[in-house]
């Protein structure tokens, strides 16, 4: 962007007044997102107000409306629920209510509300704008405020935060809350999972999503559910007869289990509801299996918010409070959300609208128009799904005679799985024959390498680390092995998962083309690391299950110190050279200081750091905690921080350090992982199909490619799922400390240095637009997945 950078320091907040306010049903998120309006209203010299209990609290005012101060949110980050409560109010529809509620806010000069809620908070939100100047005029003429305040609170401004964990509004990729429920559902089937394998059960789940089946879909797509029932897309008619035959056949080969993940507002064609009792009575009549069901209810909404909920969160809150300063009496209220892995603003209405729309077309059985209008992420996830989950007969499979060989690269990461799941499955319904790599390139120069079938990846996607085996080795020095078994095998295409070995890989078969003919095929790679150090990838798979990791065990580090006395943790985390888990870890778990190579700092910066601290620890907060990452700088190293720190605090705090190695790269994969996995390979493995098409020469009857477009990287980039050229991304890379150049979330920086209250400049060129909300391209794929 050649555009001049947009500092926020000009946008004052001082003699401004926001009140903040969770409403409708509660998610886990919220107090992220309060916490960082708080704190962003107070850094830009606003007073901020909590309304205690929604809408409720708004209309019996008095002690329901509290000033807040920078203390007043802090140890709720980590916390699920909402801690400013939230309630049904019926009061606040009605216009005696609502004009209580506008004198409550006028007698503390409140004209700034941001409301954290579902499409029904947001609207009624709305409507109380719309309504204000008139109410202000009613409440002057009933002598209640005088004509000086109607003219000084003439305007009230209103910017929204989706927190519901159904998934449910148009114009955002994701709720505050969605992905915390989403780990909630997969602990459960993967706790069910491992019971029903030992007894030979069928399990149906019952999941939350009265009017959108989001959870359900996603949920049976991270753990390779047999069949889901969803409000958009209903199964044809006869879909009991349908359902047995694939649960028989499933069992037929060898699978001990079965899972139906049905949404609490399923439906069939006719729109008559579809219940779990109702399924599992038909499994029990027709097939006789041992059937249970299990409702999850509110077990979803539960718990402490996962790292991207907290992110996510923090994000739009920041935004939320910048929204406001720059909102005028003419700017329409709007939604503060994430498109990609962008902050962007929508008109609220246009998304309540499309929101309603989606109801309707199902209500009048548009079932196809109800999914293209749940967006694009729905769409794909819904098109993932149905490609892998049922086999199609192999007299109906296509043969296009080529062989695809799949193999993990690097170290291990969570998800990898998923992704060699999503591509055996994908090329076996392409119609080729796949093969599986064991032990990276080493084992590929060894002929360790075998035909994998259909049925050999079920029960992958919940699987940890690389099932295939992985290596670091890189194929150069067996360059002539690696083509001897290409040729013996036959292989027409590769697909490599993994990190920035892979990359590596690939760039060195690719230079070994004009040597070995056998190396003249498309090949393509699929960024997975928990690094998240990959050119040409916003994300890579494996880095949400670790940050979640990082952020889980610095919760329980902070709780350790609880009731002792004032404790600053120095905690190390993984990553090499790329500061992305360290920096966004520290976002997520609400840290002082993050120490990443990217950013040098000296010494002098690091005694600022104890400084801030060692006030910060004179007011009521007790504890601190600090992140580095492995290689930030040779010199100050994890002990060398932990000293200083030790004598510098010495009579205010105590020091203790933590070192999180391997756990880091364990696990089962989170969510996010385990979808992103699976779309981002399900996709690569077209673009395989779609080359081996291209290259194939009928004389001499073989593939050939050659071409620098035919070795691809596919990469999430800012909202899309990009394939670009390994040679092209040499110049993105810096090769000595195996990172990208440049890397998206340094510019989230400064929003951790804010929350954690340092003075700091923060680039607001991307954020205050105001988009209108768009049938997004199909083919883009939002970040959260």
């Amino acid at each position: 962007m050649d555009h001049q950078p947009k500092f926020f320091e000009n946008l004052s907040g001082s003699g401004k007044a926001i009140g903040v306010l969770t409403s409708g049903g509660d998610a886990q998120g919220m107090n992220a997102a309060v916490r960082a309006v708080v704190r962003m209203g107070i850094y830009v010299k606003a007073k901020v107000y909590f309304v205690y209990e929604g809408y409720q609290g708004m209309v019996d005012g008095g002690d329901n409306i509290v000033e807040v101060s920078w203390e007043s949110v802090s140890s709720i980050l980590q916390v699920g629920g909402t801690v400013i409560g939230s309630a049904r109010c019926k009061s606040f529809r009605t216009h005696e209510g609502r004009l209580q509620a506008a004198y409550n806010l006028v007698q503390r000069g409140i004209t700034n509300l941001c409301v954290i809620g579902g499409d029904g908070s947001l609207t009624g939100a709305n409507l109380f704008r719309e309504e204000w100047s008139g109410l202000l005029e009613e409440l002057a003429q009933n002598g209640k405020i005088d004509a000086e305040a109607v003219k000084k609170y003439a305007y009230l401004n209103i910017v929204g935060m989706v927190g519901s964990i159904d998934n449910d509004f148009c114009g955002t990729d994701m709720t505050i809350g969605t992905d915390s429920a989403l780990h909630r559902i997969i602990e459960v089937v993967d706790a069910i999972m491992t019971t029903a394998q030992s007894h030979q059960r069928t399990f149906v789940l019952e999941v939350m999503g009265r009017h959108c089946g989001y959870l359900a879909l996603v949920s049976a797509l991270a753990c390779g559910a047999d069949w889901v029932f969803i409000p958009e897309y209903p199964p044809e008619e006869g879909w009991e007869d349908t359902m047995c035959v694939k649960l028989s056949e499933n069992r037929a080969r060898k699978k001990r289990l079965n899972i139906i993940i049905v949404a609490e507002g399923a439906i069939d064609c006719h729109n008559k509801p579809i219940t779990s009792e109702k399924v599992k009575d038909l499994v029990v009549q027709r097939l006789g299996f041992d059937t249970r069901v299990t409702i999850l209810g509110h077990v979803q909404r539960g718990g402490t918010p996962s790292a991207f909920d907290r992110i996510l969160a923090s994000r739009m809150g920041v935004e939320a409070v910048l929204a406001l300063l720059e909102a005028t009496p003419a700017t329409p209220a709007c939604v503060v959300s994430l498109s990609g892995n962008q902050a962007v603003r929508l008109p609220l209405m246009e998304c309540v609208q499309m929101t309603q729309e989606v109801q309707k077309a199902m209500d009048e059985g548009r079932f196809l128009e109800a999914v293209r209008l749940r967006g694009r992420s729905f769409e794909n996830n819904l098109n993932t799904y149905k490609l892998l989950a049922h086999k199609i007969p192999d007299a109906e499979l296509p043969k296009t005679n080529f062989n695809v060989a799949v193999l993990n690269v690097g170290a291990p990461a969570a998800g990898m799985n998923a992704a060699v799941r999503a591509a055996v499955r994908v090329g076996i319904t392409e119609g080729h024959k796949m093969f599986a790599v064991i032990d990276g390139f080493e084992g590929f120069a060894r002929g360790k390498i075998k035909e994998i079938s259909w049925g050999d990846v079920g029960g992958w996607t919940g699987q940890g680390g690389s099932i295939l085996g992985t290596k670091r080795t890189l194929p150069a020095k067996y360059l002539e092995k690696i083509a001897e078994q290409m040729r013996t095998n036959n292989i027409n295409a590769l697909m490599v998962i993994g990190g920035f070995e892979a990359y590596l890989g690939l760039l060195e078969l690719s230079a070994a083309r004009e040597k070995y003919d056998e190396f003249c095929i498309p090949m393509v790679m699929v960024p997975a690391t928990v690094s998240n150090n990959v050119p040409g990838s916003d994300f890579s798979i494996g880095a949400d299950t670790a940050l979640n990791t990082i952020t889980d065990t610095c919760d329980r580090i902070k709780q350790s110190a609880s009731g002792t006395k004032r404790r600053v943790f120095i905690i190390e985390t993984m990553g090499g050279y790329c500061g992305y888990l360290a920096n966004m870890g520290a976002l997520a778990a609400g840290a002082d200081a993050a120490y990443i190579f990217e950013e040098q700092f000296d010494i002098r910066e690091l005694q600022a750091n104890v400084e801030h601290l060692t006030e910060k620890m004179k007011t009521s907060i007790q504890r601190g905690l600090v992140l580095r990452n492995e290689n930030c700088n040779e010199n100050y190293t994890t002990d060398f921080i932990y000293q200083l720190y030790s004598e510098e605090g010495k009579g205010v705090f105590d020091c203790r350090k933590n070192v999180l190695g391997h756990m880091q790269q364990g696990g089962a994969p989170s969510p996010f992982d385990r979808n992103f996995g699976t779309k981002i390979s399900a996709k690569a493995m077209q673009w395989i199909s779609k080359k081996l098409k291209e290259t194939y020469r009928k004389e001499p009857g073989k593939v050939f490619a050659n071409t620098e477009d035919s070795v691809c990287l596919l990469g999430m980039r800012r909202r899309n799922l990009v394939f670009q050229p390994v040679a092209e991304l040499k110049t993105e890379t810096d090769f000595v400390h195996r990172i990208p150049k440049e890397q998206w979330w340094l510019k989230l920086r400064p929003l951790m240095k804010i929350l954690a209250k340092y003075k700091t400049s923060y680039d607001v060129s991307d954020s205050g637009q105001l988009e209108h909300v768009a049938m997004l391209p199909k083919e883009a794929v939002p970040a959260a997945i």
